[in-house]
């Protein structure tokens, strides 16, 4: 998979455009309300949506890809990237007011979406909060392509997702605290003339 991703980063570039996801947004205000100062982003690629976030709380990144890490010390001088897979136990010194992870957790199968989960946890503070993204059993790619898993399906050739009802992301997140749930629309730009729409679900979740 980090073959796959650096070559993605050296022949797109800045393959989801400069804009940050509206989820971004969102995370802000909720993380403001909740006296977060600092975040964690595992996934955090070139740097598109830790850039905006970087404008407000003090940001660390999470990223395997060496290409991605060093465009993004050009685009989010800000945010502190380590280089590190979120599927190896990231047990880092320091424990994060909360934690922003945008569309990786439908990446994996179930016991690797379930590690990504458990090392977040680890990172996170008493009655710290989270906010994830993934893709939602709503989204057009949804049962295209070969089964792996309960909906999970290879919908193109090497690449595959996880399809999540809310109760199934609800369930993944078992044991910590709901604070809320939502599925939105999402047009990502990857030219000028090529633009895709997702259809999301994220997931606020607070430690207890």
């Amino acid at each position: 998979m980090k073959v796959y991703w650096d070559k993605r980063f050296k022949s797109k570039e800045m393959v989801w455009g400069e804009e940050p996801s509206r989820t971004v947004y969102h995370a802000m205000d909720v993380f403001a309300s909740n006296n977060v100062q600092t975040v964690l982003v595992p996934g955090s690629g070139y740097g598109r949506n830790t850039r905006h976030l970087s404008s407000r709380f003090s940001v660390t990144g999470l990223e395997f890809s060496k290409v991605a890490i060093e465009m993004a010390k050009g685009w989010d001088a800000k945010t502190q990237v380590i280089e590190c897979s979120v599927l190896e136990p990231f047990i880092l010194e320091t424990q994060w007011d909360a934690i922003y992870c945008y569309n990786v957790l439908h990446l994996f199968l179930m016991e690797d979406r379930m590690r990504l989960i458990r090392n977040s946890m680890k990172q996170l503070r008493d009655q710290g909060i989270m906010y994830f993204t993934c893709f939602s059993d709503q989204d057009q790619r949804n049962g295209r392509g070969n089964m792996l898993e309960d909906n999970t399906y290879e919908y193109k050739e090497g690449k595959a997702a996880h399809f999540f009802t809310e109760q199934d992301l609800i369930q993944h997140f078992a044991g910590m605290r709901v604070i809320e749930t939502g599925l939105l629309d999402e047009e990502i730009p990857y030219s000028e003339t090529e633009t895709e729409k997702y259809s999301l679900r994220y997931i606020i979740v607070q430690m207890v």
